[in-house]
């Protein structure tokens, strides 16, 4: 792999900023294939140099992927003049490294929302002919019934002529307001919100709870993030 600056390398893991990286090696704390770092701007090749800090030895990852429990009013954007994006939930040395949100959740919805640089497997992950699924909580206005699954399945063409495949529609309580999960293989615009319009159940809260065989993490505090492990980013090639 290309050598790149040692500074660089380390900031990329998420775990210091590049200023800390920077006292880190003026203290002796960063060694390169068991040598202390002459300086941040010095070069090395992060798949194949031994480089410890604090004592830890460092496992690069060419490519990073982080999942996000979104809150309400972000943008699914790297960068929007109109208001604060995803981006700015995360720790500012990530910012640098080419972030991007895999997908969209709209700005008033909620839950998981990956975000990586890696462009090839993120395009995989949305395309419809790999067929992964997106699951999602809506709450509604209405009493959701029988047939409003059988619409789903059957797939519909809303007023405005937007062609919706078919979807799977599990009540999980009905009443004045009504619970589902809506389970979609594509991912149109505000999708879930029109067809459950269409059907007469506006939706009051939506939250993506997976995509594909990856689930929203329960221990993870809305507005916050972690990286995958490198299990969970198997089990996304794999799909």
């Amino acid at each position: 792999m290309e050598k790149q600056r040692l500074d660089k390398i380390i900031a990329s893991t998420g775990k210091w900023s590049r200023k800390e990286v920077k006292n880190l090696i003026r203290h002796g704390q960063v060694l390169v294939d068991g040598l202390p770092a002459a300086g941040p701007e010095e070069k090395a090749d992060p798949e194949a140099a031994e480089i410890v800090v604090n004592g830890e030895r460092l496992t690069y990852q060419r490519y990073t992927w982080i999942m996000l429990n979104k809150p309400a009013g972000y943008l699914s954007a790297t960068e929007d003049g109109r208001g604060k994006t995803v981006l700015d939930l995360l720790a500012q040395e990530l910012r640098h490294q080419g972030l991007f949100p895999v997908g969209r959740l709209d700005k008033d919805t909620e839950g998981l929302l990956l975000l990586t640089n890696e462009g090839g497997l993120a395009h995989d992950l949305l395309s419809p002919r790999h067929h992964v699924d997106k699951v999602y909580y809506a709450r509604v206005a209405g009493h959701l019934t029988e047939e409003d699954c059988q619409a789903f399945a059957a797939g519909m063409t809303l007023d405005d002529g937007l062609v919706c495949q078919s979807a799977v529609l599990e009540i999980l309580s009905a009443g004045e307001e009504s619970e589902a999960h809506v389970t979609l293989r594509e991912g149109k615009f505000h999708q879930v919100k029109r067809m459950l319009a269409y059907r007469g159940k506006p939706v009051l809260y939506l939250e993506r709870v997976k995509m594909g065989n990856l689930t929203l993490d329960p221990d993870l505090p809305r507005g916050e993030y972690r990286f995958l492990t490198a299990e969970e980013v198997e089990n996304l090639r794999s799909l």
